[in-house]
């Protein structure tokens, strides 16, 4: 009887209200912070100087920590899910996340403060020709290999979470599609010119909105 009730307390906690619209507002942070990262981020040639003074500058940081951020609040999102759910998928959404997040903060962080410094480098001698140290690191074999790693696995466990969520929930089936293709298309973004990548972001912030009304308005049911 006690066991049973600690288990009923544990369920109470973990997929409880407080748990539950806890994801839902760190989910709608996530999608602010993923639409800041292509607004805020500064774009030009990276090869000059003129490049330079926009990884130079406090907006090239507050874009990037924003992804990070983002990051971050996304693998939280997931754990509430997973706690409303209680299902194996939702589980293995949980799990891929959170490695995913895991292997892309890394390059992120590299990203944000490494290209930074090595721009102020750049600005302060007018010398242009160390703007290739960035590129040396950011297709360094390792790095980009984990990199691409961390963006598939964030997207599979997107994948996973709105299977999870079509399967348990039919009044709310479609809420986890959006997030889970915004996700797919995230590593073909980085190709796609400025303004592509800001409809991205929109994207994005739309389809988390999406899915942080559904899990808020408790129409998620394991």
């Amino acid at each position: 009887m006690q066991t049973t009730s600690l288990v009923q307390a544990d369920e109470q906690v973990v997929g409880g209200p407080v748990a539950r619209r806890g994801g839902s507002v760190a989910l709608a942070a996530a999608g602010v912070a993923f639409l800041l990262y292509p607004v805020v981020r500064p774009y030009g040639d990276e090869t000059t100087l003129a490049g330079a003074r926009g990884m130079a500058s406090a907006s090239w940081i507050v874009a990037h920590l924003s992804a990070i951020a983002g990051f971050i609040l996304l693998g939280f999102t997931i754990q509430a899910l997973y706690g409303v759910l209680r299902t194996t998928l939702a589980a293995r959404a949980l799990v891929t996340t959170w490695l995913g997040v895991g292997l892309t903060l890394p390059y992120y962080g590299v990203e944000v403060f490494g290209a930074h410094v090595i721009a102020q480098h750049a600005l302060a001698t007018h010398d242009a020709g160390a703007l290739d140290m960035i590129n040396d690191f950011r297709f360094n074999p390792a790095a980009i290999t984990l990199f691409a790693a961390g963006l598939l696995l964030l997207a599979a466990g997107m994948i996973l979470a709105a299977v999870a969520i079509w399967r348990s929930t039919p009044r709310a089936r479609w809420s986890g599609v959006p997030l889970a293709a915004a996700f797919a298309l995230f590593i073909p973004q980085f190709f796609a010119s400025p303004t592509v990548r800001i409809l991205h972001g929109v994207l994005t912030l739309a389809a988390c909105l999406y899915l942080a009304a559904t899990l808020w308005r408790k129409q998620l049911s394991r």
